[in-house]
């Protein structure tokens, strides 16, 4: 399904929807189009993007594509989700030590929809993070590696 979704191929286009996307939520989902639990968060994503079209806008973004990025946020597990709200890094406490991102695919397109909606309501209110509505057993364990450390 990822052939659903815009893709961003450079830096460049990366740069320009942080700034650009203005009073929605911006989705930036971090991996491969071949790998399969990308695949499987894709079809999340591409399910719900036109319900969520008020609230919040779906990219894709390759991370060999963009090594900027990749380092910036750590991504060292793919899928790995990136949220923003006008131009303004979204944190979301998922119960985990990493606010920064989500980690792996959602279990239900459900989970992804609370989640957006959590997110906007938080950064109308002026919010840079907020609690996850995500139940802990729906969210992926993982133990953090920092590159180059």
């Amino acid at each position: 399904m990822s052939f659903l979704l815009p893709k961003l191929t450079c830096k460049r286009e990366v740069d320009q929807a942080i700034k650009s996307v203005a009073e929605k939520v911006l989705v930036l989902r971090f991996g491969r189009d071949y790998d399969p639990a990308c695949l499987q968060l894709d079809d999340i994503l591409a399910k719900t993007a036109h319900d969520l079209s008020k609230m919040a806008v779906i990219y894709l973004v390759d991370v060999n594509n963009v090594p900027v990025y990749t380092q910036y946020f750590d991504i060292s597990y793919i899928p790995s989700t990136v949220f923003f709200f006008n131009g303004q890094h979204m944190k979301v406490d998922y119960g985990s030590p990493d606010h920064t991102k989500f980690v792996g695919s959602f279990k239900t397109k459900q989970d992804f929809i609370d989640l957006i909606e959590v997110i906007y309501r938080g950064a109308m209110r002026g919010k840079l993070i907020v609690r996850s509505p995500i139940d802990p057993n729906n969210i992926p364990k993982y133990d953090l590696l920092y590159q180059g450390i």
